[in-house]
């Protein structure tokens, strides 16, 4: 049994980039603003008032189609929910994921007071989510064969920076439906966080192997 989305044309897509990539990253700004805001009381509340005014615009006309389509040249899964890479997601950094000749893919971001869990460094969470996304992205080609975690084991190096980041991911092996995948995360001192996984084809998509 197979699981097909809906295709959208490069166009389609370059032009709902254009216009919901803004958006969200006004939304991700007004995000660590929210948290990082030393406004007086008068400011914050006419700031809610104008909020409460801007979801109801939004609100009033819903998307109900799919948030997760083929790019019809690339056939690579467009997900614009994702909290990751999703377009449309304000709580995605986001991760703009590069993939190299040999296999491997990185990106480099920047986390900030959003993603914060100890003072001044990010939660632990958020760093399982961006290695489980790359590492999964890797063991998948590039979302092009369905891949999911299996289990993702991580050690911690040592704190992760907010701040300017990269992150990491390569396969070691394939054995039959399962990937075994690697990666990790660094700042500008080396590696904070390390990452192993399994990632299983699902049942399926196990027909067509």
């Amino acid at each position: 049994m197979s699981q097909p989305f809906s295709e959208i044309s490069a166009d389609e897509h370059d032009r709902q980039q254009a216009l919901h990539g803004p958006l969200a990253a006004a939304v991700r700004r007004l995000v660590a603003a929210g948290i990082t805001t030393g406004a007086d009381s008068e400011t914050i509340r006419r700031a809610q008032v104008t909020l409460d005014a801007v979801a109801d615009t939004l609100e009033q006309q819903r998307h109900d189609g799919p948030r997760t389509m083929l790019h019809a040249d690339t056939g690579r899964p467009i997900t614009w929910a994702d909290p990751v890479i999703g377009l449309r997601n304000a709580i995605a950094p986001p991760l703009l994921i590069e993939h190299t000749e040999s296999g491997r893919c990185w990106a480099e971001f920047e986390l900030g007071a959003p993603y914060e869990g100890p003072p001044g460094r990010v939660h632990g969470g958020i760093c399982a989510l961006v290695l489980d996304h790359i590492l999964g992205e890797v063991a998948s080609e590039g979302l092009r064969k369905p891949r999911f975690t299996g289990t993702l084991t991580l050690r911690y190096v040592r704190g992760t920076p907010l701040g300017p980041l990269r992150a990491e991911a390569w396969v070691d092996r394939t054995e039959g439906i399962k990937a075994f995948a690697r990666g990790q995360i660094l700042d500008a001192e080396g590696v904070t966080v390390e990452a192993e996984g399994i990632f299983i084809m699902p049942a399926w998509a196990r027909e067509a192997v």
